[in-house]
């Protein structure tokens, strides 16, 4: 499996939290070859994985499908667009970045930004209210082709860096979909004891909405929300971050279950997979919040990629990261009983 090739895949195909139609039918399509029976409900990619019998365990592997991005709410009388946020943008990035504008045609624009020279040396983050889009366009022009509740993602190109690294947006959670699918890549000639369902969440970043309704139906008895998190990089606190290339970072809270977070551990030390902690004294802000209060309660865990430059245009990722989690995942799937 070509690992940089599935991620540029879904990285490519766009959607935002609550329309993610585009990366559902990508994501549908890579599923298929190990879960033909795949199918997609309320944004969610679902599949079984191999055999289905009773009284084995139920393992859920999830990771969201859905991005951040924006979403328009008006046009100025000056033919600007206005938006709003659907997820959490980091607004200090916002000015002068080009964008598209997912309409009756895909247009490009750029978020209007004010030159140094007229700021007097003054600047703030800006209100997301005041953000607005230019497209060069007039009202008349943009009325005829924009509506309000279009799709705004940023324009990015899937770029691949030196040693491995890969920058893009939208990485928040390809590249957790892309370690599931390795993961069944190295299981599919295997028999396991255990039932597994992929799940490829929708609307995570408004709340974990998608894992929700999703749960509620598979009702498995063990999740592993695969994700992203905080890949150390100049100025951060070292040990709130994971590094890249040093694999997966496996969650331990008391919102989680310490058996499974033992059972990883063990996993990967037993067969030399390398690994990391990433301590959280609550909630994750992950799916697992949502799968360990799902129905009487689902034993649940995070497995995390480490992550640069969370939601911006050019979050960076080591492949090498993405192979660890899915051997991680694989190899423990193969020692449940």
């Amino acid at each position: 499996m070509n690992i940089k090739a599935v991620i540029k895949n879904l990285v490519n195909s766009k959607g935002i939290s609550g329309n993610e139609n585009c990366v559902c039918e990508t994501a549908l399509a890579l599923l298929k070859e190990y879960c033909p029976d795949a199918y997609i409900k309320n944004g969610n990619v679902i599949g079984k994985f191999g055999s289905f019998s009773d009284n084995r365990p139920h393992i859920l592997l999830d990771a969201h499908i859905d991005q951040v991005g924006m979403i328009v709410t008006y046009i100025t009388d000056e033919g600007f667009i206005k938006i709003g946020n659907v997820g959490g943008l980091d607004r200090r990035l916002l000015p002068a970045q080009q964008v598209t504008i997912h309409c009756s045609k895909q247009i490009k624009g750029v978020i209007c930004s004010v030159p140094p020279h007229l700021t007097k040396g003054k600047s703030s983050v800006l209100k997301i209210e005041d953000v607005a889009i230019d497209t060069g366009y007039s009202k008349n022009e943009l009325e005829k082709i924009v509506m309000q509740g279009d799709m705004v993602t940023f324009d990015t190109v899937y770029t691949e860096l030196i040693n491995d690294r890969i920058t893009a947006s939208a990485l928040d959670d390809r590249c957790g979909i892309a370690s599931i699918l390795y993961a069944l890549e190295l299981l599919k000639d295997t028999s396991l004891n255990c039932n597994v369902t992929v799940l490829f969440s929708a609307q995570e970043e408004l709340g974990e909405r998608g894992a929700k309704i999703a749960c509620y139906e598979i009702n498995p008895d063990i999740a592993l929300a695969v994700d992203v998190s905080f890949g150390y990089t100049c100025g951060d606190t070292e040990h709130e971050c994971g590094k890249l290339s040093e694999g997966a970072m496996i969650g331990i809270s008391p919102s989680l279950s310490k058996e499974i977070s033992d059972a990883l551990i063990n996993t990967a030390k037993n067969n030399d997979i390398p690994y990391q902690l990433e301590v959280m004294s609550g909630l994750t802000s992950t799916n697992a919040d949502r799968f360990s209060v799902s129905r009487n309660g689902v034993k649940a865990c995070t497995v995390s990629i480490p992550l640069r430059y969370m939601h911006t245009p050019v979050e960076v990722i080591d492949v090498k990261d993405v192979e660890l989690t899915g051997k991680l995942i694989a190899q423990y799937l193969k020692e449940v009983q």
